[in-house]
């Protein structure tokens, strides 16, 4: 199928055998744009209901899901939840099909990173780091931002996977880890935009200007739908359903920190980034969208 043809018909002439486990608001857009390519999926969530009516079949257990695949996604919420899929008891690691790949899509630990890579390399498994950038609607719509790290001919081999969830795919290097530093420092500029908003719009409310017009000017300005989606979110104040929990947020700037202490690279400003989430996590906010630490100090 020319290239040009998968923009509107997302259905390949070959498909592949995925495993998707973590079907939660992003997950289960990505792993239904999998299954709508063509591409053969069992998913698997803690909460089954959750991996119901993907167009998937449902597995009862993260190694259930990965018998037979080529490729075993997982999108979970932190270091934690990713060990336990991938390390504990009816894990991934260790029964993945001989050529098999684990691809993390998962906002996760540099360090993590690198211990998956080992692990998987030690059984004889593969491994790539794949996070996206894009809130939940950007998966059902597969219009995500795809980062991968790690062997070129291994991301070579599944960018049509990458295609099916994504509009872009970038390399982020050869080794997994760099593709979750992109990661974790991408989200590090977009808390310091929502930052930025919620201390602009703070300022213009007292001096009678209506946030809605300051976001115009920024959206013409700056031209980006990040602008335009968080701007608007914060000065409609609408902070629920959270797309990105603000408690994930607080994680993230944990991260990114973890990870500029490994590169003994200063980020004095995400120190400040993660005190204003900690305070708002404080204040009963963490199940909200993260842009509600915009609220700080009303």
């Amino acid at each position: 199928m020319p290239r040009e043809a998968r923009a509107t018909d997302r259905r390949y002439d070959f498909h592949m055998k995925v495993a998707f486990i973590g079907t939660g608001r992003m997950g289960a857009g990505m792993a239904r744009n999998l299954a709508a390519a063509g591409h053969e999926v069992t998913a698997y969530n803690r909460t089954r209901e959750k991996a119901e009516g993907l167009g998937a079949a449902v597995a009862a257990s993260p190694a259930e899901a990965v018998a037979g695949c080529e490729a075993a996604f997982t999108m979970l919420a932190d270091d934690h939840a990713v060990e336990e899929v991938v390390f504990g008891a009816k894990g991934i690691a260790g029964v993945l099909p001989k050529g098999a790949v684990h691809i993390s899509s998962s906002t996760i630990s540099t360090a993590l990173a690198r211990r998956l890579a080992e692990q998987h390399a030690d059984r004889g498994e593969g491994y790539l780091s794949a996070p996206v950038f894009g809130r939940p609607e950007a998966a059902e719509a597969g219009k995500l931002l795809v980062v991968a790290g790690g062997a070129a001919e291994i991301i070579d081999r599944f960018r049509p996977l990458f295609d099916a969830i994504g509009r872009q795919t970038f390399v982020a290097g050869p080794e997994p880890w760099q593709a979750n530093a992109v990661k974790v420092c991408g989200n590090f500029m977009i808390a310091s935009m929502i930052e930025s908003f919620g201390e602009a719009y703070g300022t213009l409310r007292k001096a009678s200007i209506d946030p809605h017009l300051f976001l115009e000017v920024m959206s013409a300005l700056f031209g980006s739908p990040v602008y335009a989606n968080y701007g608007r979110i914060i000065a409609d104040e609408k902070f629920e359903p959270a797309g990105f929990a603000l408690k994930l947020g607080l994680k993230d700037m944990r991260l990114v920190l973890e990870t500029a202490f490994e590169c003994t690279s200063a980020m004095p400003f995400a120190s400040v980034l993660r005190d204003r989430l900690v305070d708002a996590v404080g204040h009963g906010q963490g199940e909200r969208d993260w842009s509600s630490v915009a609220l700080w100090g009303r």
